[in-house]
């Protein structure tokens, strides 16, 4: 949601520290705290209820009706307090660096308005929100964005073709040095590439686009030098011998692709310094009573799951 690529957090600890029960908050409406901010049970279940369909759901499944109708919850509420957890400390850190919103991200109301119009019954009933609720949840995900987009600043936007490169080939791969000599016997008598692979790789995987870093080492110094209909010689490796044809020594379309991917793995490593060391000196505390005692399984009314989306439509941060 918001940041694809920030890893989970793990339950009951965030980057590694443990998240304890917090006895003030015990039977109160506050769900976890982080530093001196308290996430509210309602704002919990509003993404609670999203988090239910976009995730309790796989292929038209109700993930939420099989038999493994238990773990998928605990899934789903472990995921809620993760987010929640993320956003609440990315808002800590921009009070920290006086970071705010223009008066004019302040506006969410259409959005809010947009959401709200759009619950049932059951989901007011199930999340108790109202239009400030909704729009206070908004303010928060736009100011962890916010922030997101700050710290990320200053990371270097160029990424040359030769780094993002893609290319596209076919690839046998066998273990012992008998299968690899039969191989090249093969090759070497003219016979069609595919062909050999798939009567020979052990590998499934016999046409595949690659980017740098995703091939062994030895590998990738020979695909990434073929020309286009090329075919490698017998390539030796610690697993065992790979051969390479490249079919094309740049996918254009995968490679602007990957340009966005390294761009934001870069952006993501700059924001990552700041928030682990935030996160390092940060107070947590769970109200686990309270958190436990909420089920959604048996909620076959909530059917919510456009928060994201319209938040999406309405409301951009300024960079």
């Amino acid at each position: 949601m918001l940041l694809a690529s920030a890893t989970l957090l793990t339950g009951c600890s965030i980057g590694g520290k443990e998240i304890v029960l917090d006895i003030n908050t015990t039977n109160s409406h506050t769900v976890f705290s982080v530093d001196n901010m308290k996430c509210d049970k309602t704002e919990a279940l509003i993404y609670l209820a999203n988090y239910k369909n976009l995730y309790g759901t796989m292929y038209d499944v109700n993930l939420l009706e099989t038999d493994d109708a238990s773990n998928v919850e605990k899934y789903i509420r472990d995921v809620t307090v993760d987010e929640l957890t993320r956003i609440y400390c990315m808002v800590s850190i921009a009070k920290q660096k006086k970071i705010t919103l223009t008066d004019k991200e302040k506006s969410v109301s259409k959005a809010a308005k947009e959401y709200y119009d759009s619950l049932n019954e059951a989901e007011k009933k199930f999340t108790k929100a109202d239009l400030s609720d909704i729009e206070s949840a908004y303010e928060h995900y736009a100011i962890a964005q916010k922030l997101y987009n700050s710290l990320s600043k200053g990371v270097d936007t160029e990424v040359s073709d030769e780094d993002a490169r893609v290319i596209h080939i076919q690839k046998i791969f066998v273990k012992s040095k008998e299968s690899a000599d039969a191989v090249s016997q093969k090759l070497l008598s003219k016979e069609d590439f595919a062909a050999v692979a798939s009567g020979s790789s052990e590998d499934s995987q016999t046409e595949l686009y690659a980017a740098k870093g995703t091939l062994p080492q030895e590998v990738e110094a020979v695909a990434f030098e073929l020309g286009d209909g090329e075919t490698s010689d017998m390539i030796t490796t610690d697993d065992g011998y790979y051969f390479i044809k490249c079919i094309s020594k740049l996918d254009r379309e995968k490679t602007e692709q990957n340009k966005v991917t390294i761009l934001q793995k870069r952006q993501q490593e700059q924001f990552n310094d700041d928030y682990e060391h935030f996160v390092k000196k940060a107070g947590f505390s769970l109200n686990s009573d309270l958190w436990d005692s909420i089920s959604i399984k048996d909620e076959k009314n909530v059917k919510t799951s456009s928060f994201f989306t319209v938040y999406n439509k309405y409301f951009q941060t300024d960079n």
